[in-house]
């Protein structure tokens, strides 16, 4: 298994902390009970620390291009699909697909579209549960948008939730991307947004499974920007 390097130093420090965890347990129980605490501790412990290392891990995926396309940029479930005011950057309407990604899920996050990435910034914010409707506004968060060679801009943001506490973003205003390359990685449950032209053809509804890189959630229509 493939461990994504924005997890070397999370994994490291963890398995440091249940190792000296380890080591104070195994010096201060009473000798009557050594065999069966100290068994027991040590599978909680070594479990916890697969778990830490597990949600790092990097899937090996095929890279899809198709331009007509936008792909889920992460493992996770539909959450929102409406048409919203986009105000940050975009200033129009726009429809949303909304996902989900809980502490199970692989952390990565792919480009949904290929093109210039045109606009990039970083908002602090508060942490508020990922699903909450005031997430995407309020939380800290991420936004990029992308421009297809089509014309069309794509928007999309990684949002931290409850529990998420870093956001890692490579994407760099000027930057041409490829589809389905990976764009970042946020660590322990969040969200993704992303706002594509309402004119789009929507191909996921709300509840529905998403692989990142693998999953179509959305046709583009000819743009016109």
């Amino acid at each position: 298994m493939k461990i994504n390097k924005e997890g070397y130093r999370i994994i490291l420090c963890s398995g440091a902390v249940c190792l000296l965890l380890w080591l104070l347990i195994y010096y201060l129980i009473d000798s009557r009970d050594s065999i069966s605490l100290l068994g027991v501790s040590t599978l909680l412990l070594v479990l916890f620390w697969f778990f830490i290392v597990a949600f790092f891990r990097e899937p090996r995926r095929v890279r899809i291009h198709d331009a007509d396309l936008v792909f889920a940029p992460c493992d996770g479930r539909v959450v929102v699909t409406e048409v919203v005011t986009e105000d940050e950057y975009l200033k129009r309407e726009m429809l949303q697909i909304s996902i989900f990604m809980s502490i199970t899920n692989v952390h990565m996050n792919w480009v949904p579209v290929g093109g210039e990435v045109t606009y990039y910034k970083y908002h602090p914010g508060r942490f508020l549960v990922a699903w909450h409707p005031k997430s995407s506004t309020e939380n800290e968060r991420t936004t990029t948008v992308v421009k297809t060679p089509s014309g069309c801009e794509v928007l999309f943001r990684q949002v931290a939730g409850l529990i998420a506490r870093r956001i890692v973003s490579y994407m760099k205003v000027g930057h041409t991307v490829e589809q389905n390359s990976v764009c970042g990685f946020i660590k322990f449950g969040s969200r993704i947004d992303v706002l594509v032209p309402k004119e789009s053809e929507l191909l996921v509804e709300i509840g529905d499974p998403t692989v990142g890189s693998q999953t179509p959630i959305a046709r583009l229509k000819r743009c016109d920007n």
